[in-house]
């Protein structure tokens, strides 16, 4: 059986280079997108180029299971740019088919068609760049790829406001949608009301979330829902937001240098990868700032990383406390890493409720959500002792752990009532002006005490329903 070859994922950091002209692309991918129902077992790559207007052939592959051939992969060239197809099944009769078009040298993401066993095309996306050569927008197309609707924008300016006040808490993610009034009013911002924080994929103070990895056309929206649970239990948090640099991960020494400036102290990274080698730079601008801690997440490949690392969580630094996920109450997540030593806590991060890309509330799952939930955590102790080291801000959140499972975890598992009602937050919960009137809660913290948010029951002491406005209908 023959191995399947990947082409290498290609940077969209390079310089711009101008592409044949839209219509000649739509044509040349529409042309493409047939060719799996053209074919012919005995055809060639030569064959099916002499379709195409102005392709040359360039290479192939035969996907291969122990049942025969069972797709194949051509590649073309067209005037300098290049076109992809692929499809599942037998020439002449594929189960679906792709073709994506790539500009330049630099091969940079146009267009992709997506179509059926008819070859006839059921969705499609393309892909806008600004001068600087940045992605800029995403546009949907119709089955004659033409545009459906307004673009998708991937680089909006940050809308304008003022610092909210509170605690710096960094973010490393894959950005997040400042464009929602519940992130864009908790960032932090310097007197002339720009942001901190910054984008170190594409070198710009608009860390918008959108990580074009692992396929450009279908971007992966993560630290928007990661920011949204971190500030919903912290309301004493600002947030310092940074887009990290995924193919150049040695500039994360420049993001941390650059949080350490803005005063952050505490910084959430729901980040894993298994590649030790790309994660030594963080390694090493951690260990030069023993001020800050980090806050880490296992990872989510149901390993012992003790026995099959992960990074940054496997790292052995004083100044980081890992974290995985745990059920309500307190069982170790399904799929989720542990580890008896290298990791620290078990929060609860199953299903609870978080603030998509789109701003609807869904449930999400993994340690990711669990870390953000201590990241919180940190946020509120160290807001009211800001004069502690990091060594007994980890010490503080140690105690709020309960006994878990042995061979798990090093701490322990932190409940629900444990999180967004320590510390400073503790004492911004509600103001309840008179039995069975109206509660107003400050910020966001109005979200700690609704049961409907994340699935926790409000004090025994105060019966809480939300009726809009930011007010609360409450009763004793």
């Amino acid at each position: 059986m023959r191995k399947i070859q990947h082409l290498a994922l290609v940077s969209l950091l390079a310089f711009y280079v101008v592409p044949a002209t839209a219509a000649d692309v739509t044509q040349t991918v529409r042309a493409a997108i047939r060719l799996p129902c053209q074919a012919t077992a005995g055809m060639n790559l030569k064959a099916l180029a002499e379709r195409l207007p102005d392709a040359r052939p360039r290479r192939s592959w035969v996907r291969y299971s122990r049942l025969g051939m069972v797709g194949w992969r051509m590649v073309f060239g067209v005037d300098g740019d290049e076109l992809t197809v692929q499809f599942a099944g037998r020439p002449g009769s594929p189960d679906y088919v792709t073709a994506r078009y790539d500009a330049g040298k630099e091969r940079r993401p146009l267009l992709l068609a997506i179509a059926d066993a008819s070859c006839t095309i059921h969705s499609a996306r393309q892909l806008r760049y600004d001068q600087a050569g940045r992605p800029e927008s995403l546009e949907d197309l119709d089955s004659a790829l033409r545009s459906t609707g307004e673009p998708e924008p991937l680089n909006p300016p940050v809308p304008a406001s003022h610092d909210p006040s509170g605690i710096a808490i960094g973010l490393a993610d894959t950005g997040v949608n400042y464009l929602l009034p519940a992130i864009a009013s908790r960032l932090a911002r310097r007197p002339d009301g720009e942001i901190l924080g910054y984008d170190y994929w594409d070198l710009d103070r608009r860390p918008f979330d959108a990580s074009p990895t692992p396929d450009p056309f279908f971007p992966s929206r993560h630290g928007t829902r990661t920011a949204s649970l971190l500030l919903e239990e912290a309301p004493v948090a600002k947030l310092v937001p940074y887009r990290y640099p995924r193919h150049d991960m040695a500039r994360m020494t420049a993001l941390i240098e650059d949080a350490a400036a803005r005063g952050v102290r505490v910084m959430n990274l729901s980040l894993v990868s298994r590649d030790r080698d790309e994660w030594l730079p963080f390694r090493e601008a951690a260990e030069a700032h023993p001020g800050m801690l980090f806050v880490v997440a296992a990872g989510n490949y149901g390993r012992n990383i003790e026995e099959q690392p992960h990074y940054p969580a496997s790292f052995p630094l004083a100044n980081m406390v890992v974290v995985t996920s745990a059920t309500a109450d307190g069982r170790l997540a399904e799929g989720v890493d542990w580890g008896p030593r290298s990791v620290d806590l078990m929060v609860h991060g199953e299903g609870v409720l978080a603030l998509d890309f789109d701003g609807e509330r869904i449930p999400v799952f993994g340690s990711s959500y669990a870390t953000a939930r201590a990241t919180a955590l940190a946020a509120c102790l160290l807001a009211d002792h800001p004069e502690w080291s990091i060594a007994e801000l980890k010490a503080a959140m140690f105690r709020e752990a309960q006994p878990s499972e042995p061979g798990q975890v090093a701490e322990g598992f932190v409940p629900d009532t444990a999180l967004g009602n320590r510390g400073a937050c503790g004492r911004q919960r509600l103001v309840c002006t008179a039995p069975g009137g109206a509660c107003r809660a400050s910020g966001t913290a109005i979200s700690l005490i609704d049961p409907t948010r994340l699935g926790r029951t409000a004090p025994a002491s105060v019966a809480c329903k939300d009726v809009g406005t930011g007010d609360l209908a409450c009763s004793p």
